[in-house]
C-alpha cells in the first residue's frame, strides 16, 4: 500500500473512531433512516440462511445486523477501520441476541480473510471513502465464492440528498474550502452515473445492475436537524473548525432557515437517495 493510501486510511481510521460517539447517540434514528438502501442490498444480494455473509466499512453494524437475523444458520462477519464503531456493531448484536455475528478490524483493501469463503459480499456507503476503489473490489471478489453477489451502495447526486446539501451547502458558502483533488474520497465520489458499475466491470464481476433507491431523513426540529449533522458528519465539523463564532452563528442559523422548509406536518423530512449497485463474482 502506497504511503497516501496509509496516511489517508490512518485519517480515516481517527476521524471514525472520533465520532463513534455520536454515532452510538443517534443509532435509532440512523437505523431507520437507512434501513431502506440495507434493504435493497439484501435483496439483491440474494441473501440465504446458511450463507456465510460479509459486510465491509459497516462502522456500528449495519446491514449486517439485519442479515444475521435473517440467517439464523449462516454466519456474519463485518469489518470496519474504525475498532470503536465496531464496538457499537458488537453491543447492537448482543442487544438483539445475535450469536452468528462477528466483527474485524481491518481496510477494505487489505482483508484478513480467506479467498473464496463468502456467499456474498456487501458495502453500505463504504465505496467513496476508499482510497483505491479497484483495490477493495479486487479484497472482495477474492473473498466471495464463484457465484456470489457484490452489493454496493453510494450516494446519488448532491441535488437527490438535501439531508447533506441543507448544511453543507451554507458552509460551502460561508467558509473558503479548497476543492478536493479529483477522485480524492468524499460523500458525492461515486455519484456519477455508471461509476461504479464500471468498477464491478473492471474487476470482472458479471450480470452487473442498479437501482436507485430514497428515503426520508426525520427530525422533530430544525434544531434537530443541526445537533444530528454537528455530531455525527465529519466534513461539516471540518468546515466549521475554520469559520469564527460569528460565521458559525450565520450557518447555523442559514441551516436551520432551510430546514424549516423542509418540514412536513411537524417534522422536518429531508430526501435521501442513494444507488444500489450488484454483480456476481
Amino acid at each position: 500500500m502506497s504511503l497516501d493510501r496509509d496516511r489517508i486510511r490512518d485519517q480515516q481510521r481517527e476521524t471514525w473512531d472520533k465520532f463513534s460517539s455520536g454515532w452510538k447517540r443517534w443509532d435509532n434514528l440512523v437505523l431507520g433512516w437507512l434501513a431502506p438502501f440495507g434493504e435493497a442490498m439484501i435483496r439483491h444480494a440474494e441473501i440465504k440462511d446458511g450463507f456465510n455473509v460479509l459486510d465491509v466499512a459497516a462502522g456500528t453494524g449495519e446491514p449486517g445486523l439485519t442479515a444475521a437475523a435473517l440467517i439464523p444458520n449462516g454466519e456474519v462477519t463485518i469489518t470496519d477501520l474504525s475498532e470503536r464503531m465496531l464496538m457499537v456493531a458488537a453491543e447492537n448484536a448482543r442487544r438483539r441476541g445475535l450469536r452468528n455475528f462477528k466483527t474485524r478490524v481491518c481496510d477494505a483493501g487489505d482483508l484478513p480473510l480467506t479467498d473464496a469463503s463468502f456467499n456474498a459480499v456487501l458495502c453500505r456507503f463504504g465505496f467513496m471513502f476508499f482510497p483505491d476503489i479497484a483495490m477493495a473490489l479486487k479484497e472482495f471478489s477474492r473473498v466471495a465464492k464463484p457465484g456470489a453477489r457484490i452489493c454496493a451502495a453510494v450516494w446519488s447526486a448532491p441535488d437527490k440528498n438535501p439531508w447533506a446539501t441543507t448544511i453543507m451547502g451554507p458552509i460551502a458558502r460561508h467558509v473558503e474550502i479548497p476543492p478536493p483533488p479529483s477522485g480524492s474520497p468524499g460523500l458525492f465520489r461515486c455519484a456519477p452515473d455508471g461509476f461504479i458499475s464500471a468498477a464491478f466491470a473492471k474487476a470482472g464481476l458479471r450480470d452487473i445492475g442498479e437501482e436507485e433507491i430514497s428515503s426520508t431523513m426525520i427530525h422533530e426540529s430544525p434544531e434537530r436537524y443541526w445537533d444530528f449533522m454537528t455530531d455525527v458528519a465529519a466534513p461539516v465539523v471540518a468546515g466549521l473548525s475554520k469559520a469564527d463564532a460569528a460565521t458559525q452563528a450565520l450557518i447555523r442559523d442559514e441551516v436551520l432557515g432551510l430546514a424549516k422548509q423542509s418540514a412536513r406536518d411537524g417534522q422536518v423530512r429531508m430526501l435521501s437517495t442513494a444507488k444500489v449497485v450488484y454483480g456476481t463474482r
